[in-house]
């Protein structure tokens, strides 16, 4: 794909695996820069980029680009030691002034008022990139600033301190606004006692293995690297705070363990949880470990994972002609987004340049790019914490993530067919594929059918993970969930399954309590004809042995029209279900039917010996435990 802005020649030296060096990143950051600011009003307050409005509205959608741009001139500016060759703190300076003359104004520059989440929030959170780029630039700018508009941007922010956040990462909004007053000598009580507020709620969400639950819950996503871990840990480093940035850096450090090996070889960060419109943010951790030192990874390794991403999306069309980020994955593409997605909230990609902030000299910049995890050799990691399984195959550069803990569910909430999310009630999520759209056949799925509907899967209840040596597990149960009549079945639950090895996933299923003439579905990878992929699936017991291929044609963020294999069975009261499961590249493994010679299943347990080693794998379901060894 054409990318229409001028890049600094590869240096292959350098940067064996991406040819981009630092030169790259500053260039990338003009030009996304210099195409979003063809679209300010006169004052400069405002960026209305084309496109379809978010809920919030045209005005709020403005201050949004005004925002999220500033983050990349934030991180660009101050990476370069003030140097601003394009004028852009200029331009920033003079929508601060256009912006606050009169908040709330329904004019052609005044910016929106920040109030609750649930009447007029999302100001709140464009607050913390306009803080955060003040922060970051204020030898430049807000100490240039006159000192009446330095105290009309004061009082615009401290909207943010002032009012509801929604409950969750959000919170660290108004905690990046405070850190910023606090930064320019205009804290006080009100300051101190947002940021502890913050502080107190993310030690609450705190779940371990690196992880937070974004709010209470079990929401567990990218907002981990580009949010909840990104605004404590970069605000402590900002700050000098040692004591801070010890506690959220080692935090940091061992997510980056897992989170690291969740990158494909070609770039990709794993299709996983809402807002992927942010596409690179997605390496924002990787470059923050990277700069503050709390990382595993390497110099080299974590360059090579941070402009592999950023690559990975510039060469596969995710800008416009016109050198926007549209709103989707590659191109647009309406099935990623959510309802609170405007034309400029792609621009939360600007979080990726806090790699910027690590100068010329650091050894993020002046390490030779080593290979990523995936690279170096088959993986697989089990996060208890999250409830997440980590599987990755060095010869295709495919990592998949099995999902036994995440679902957006929050604890008040009824598990309601209605709120379906394919990117969280899916089993399985790769850095190759994405999940079918609402209205397609689920991929990656068990379906219960009951008189003519089929169930989906809303909130999880993890039974555990773990790993061994080139294998792991993770399991959990549900309730299957439906539309259309009663939203349950007295009962009736699913008990999932799911163990690895090399690039063959088995899949274990227990359905319990289940009225007589249920029918049952399992289905696997969606990929597009024309991929250089194969996505199989074999029934082992309880399913008909080959699957049946069925189409999504809405397709996914990967392609415009899906395909995808599907066992059917059927159940009464209670019953084990087995099959296996792949994604591989092309030319992919040998036939799954072949994978294992004995499978003894009851409906207690399930036993499988494969057939390369003689290795048994033993699910036993009362009381639970997974075993995988030699008998």
């Amino acid at each position: 794909m054409r990318i229409p802005f001028e890049l600094p020649s590869e240096d292959r030296a350098s940067s064996p695996y991406t040819g981009y060096t630092r030169a790259h990143w500053e260039a990338v950051a003009d030009g996304l820069l210099a195409a979003a600011w063809r679209w300010s009003t006169p004052g400069r307050a405002l960026l209305d980029l084309p496109g379809r409005p978010s809920r919030s509205g045209v005005r709020s959608d403005g201050l949004e680009g005004f925002a999220r741009t500033f983050l990349a001139a934030g991180f660009r500016v101050a990476g370069a030691g003030g140097e601003d060759p394009h004028g852009w703190l200029e331009r920033y300076a003079d929508g601060l002034a256009s912006g606050t003359r009169s908040p709330g104004r329904d004019d052609t520059e005044s910016w929106p008022l920040i109030l609750d989440h649930d009447v007029q929030g999302q100001p709140m959170v464009e607050s913390a990139s306009v803080a955060l780029g003040l922060r970051l630039t204020a030898p430049w700018l807000w100490k240039r600033l006159d000192a009446g508009v330095q105290d009309r941007v004061e009082e615009w922010l401290r909207g943010s301190l002032r009012h509801v956040p929604a409950p969750n990462n959000w919170y660290l909004f108004p905690y990046t606004v405070a850190g910023f007053l606090e930064s320019v000598g205009r804290g006080d009580a009100e300051t101190t006692a947002v940021r502890q507020r913050a502080l107190d709620l993310v030690e609450g969400w705190y779940r371990g293995d690196g992880w937070y639950a974004d709010g209470d819950g079990r929401a567990f996503d990218h907002y981990n690297g580009w949010a909840l871990h990104l605004y404590p840990v970069l605000d402590a480093h900002l700050g000098g705070d040692a004591a801070l940035l010890a506690r959220y850096g080692d935090r940091l450090r061992e997510h980056l363990d897992g989170f690291g090996l969740m990158f494909g070889a070609d770039g990709a960060p794993m299709h996983f949880g809402r807002s992927l419109a942010y596409r690179f943010a997605a390496s924002a951790a990787v470059g923050l470990g990277s700069l503050t030192g709390h990382t595993p990874l390497t110099p080299g390794a974590s360059r090579r994972l941070v402009s592999g991403s950023l690559r990975h999306f510039l060469d596969r069309g995710a800008l416009t002609d016109d050198g926007l980020l549209s709103l989707g994955w590659y191109g647009p593409h309406d099935a990623t987004l959510q309802t609170y997605s405007g034309p400029a909230s792609p621009y939360w990609a600007s979080k990726a340049f806090v790699s910027l902030l690590a100068p010329a000299d650091h050894p993020l910049w002046t390490a030779t790019e080593e290979a990523a995890p995936v690279e170096e050799a088959d993986r697989v990691l089990a996060l208890p914490a999250p409830g997440l399984l980590v599987q990755a195959t060095r010869e295709d550069g495919i990592v998949r993530l099995h999902n036994h803990g995440s679902d957006h569910v929050r604890p008040h909430e009824a598990e309601s067919a209605d709120g379906d999310d394919p990117h969280y009630g899916r089993q399985a999520y790769s850095t190759r594929t994405g999940p079918t759209a609402s209205g397609n056949i689920a991929d990656n799925h068990l379906s219960v059918e009951v008189g003519g509907r089929r169930s989906v899967r809303r909130r999880i209840h993890p039974l555990g993970a773990g790993h061994g040596d080139g294998w792991g597990w993770a399991a959990s149960w549900h309730r299957p969930a439906f539309s259309g009549g009663p939203p349950m079945v007295p009962g009736l639950r699913v008990e999932s399954v799911t163990v690895v090895r090399g690039a063959h996933e088995l899949r274990v299923h227990r359905v319990v309590g289940a009225p007589a003439g249920t029918r049952l579905t399992h289905t696997g990878w969606a990929t597009g004809p024309l991929e250089p992929l194969v996505s199989t699936l074999h029934g082992l017991h309880g399913w008909s042995p080959e699957p049946e291929t069925v189409r999504a044609p809405q397709g996914t963020a990967y392609v415009p029209w899906a395909q995808l294999p599907r066992l059917t069975g059927e159940t009464d009261g209670t019953s084990v279900h087995v099959c296996l499961a792949a994604l591989t590249g092309a030319p992919g493994p040998g036939p799954l039917a072949e994978a294992v010679t004995e499978v003894v299943a009851d409906g207690a347990a399930v036993e499988v010996v494969w057939a390369d080693d003689g290795v048994r794998t033993r699910v036993s379901f009362e009381p639970f435990e997974v075993t995988h060894g030699r008998s």
